[in-house]
């Protein structure tokens, strides 16, 4: 018998106009979420560092560095 834990990490990405965002831990790795487009998250980012990058890419020019909370 083997223990396995499964632990679900969520972070929030907020920016001057509220949740713009969010990042997923899957097994695999991290997948992102927005509210304003319709994606599957079938994206799976290797690090946090990268999806979180990858989230701040996608809310286009201009946009403001969003703060990312922990959930």
């Amino acid at each position: 018998m083997s223990d396995q834990t499964t632990t679900r990490q969520t972070w929030v990405a907020v920016g001057p106009s509220g949740t713009v965002g969010s990042i997923h831990r899957t097994s695999e790795g991290f997948t992102v979420r927005l509210p304003s487009r319709e994606t599957d998250g079938s994206a799976v980012f290797p690090t946090l560092a990268v999806a979180k990058s990858a989230l701040f890419a996608a809310l286009g020019p201009g946009a403001e560095y969003p703060e990312f909370r922990e959930h």
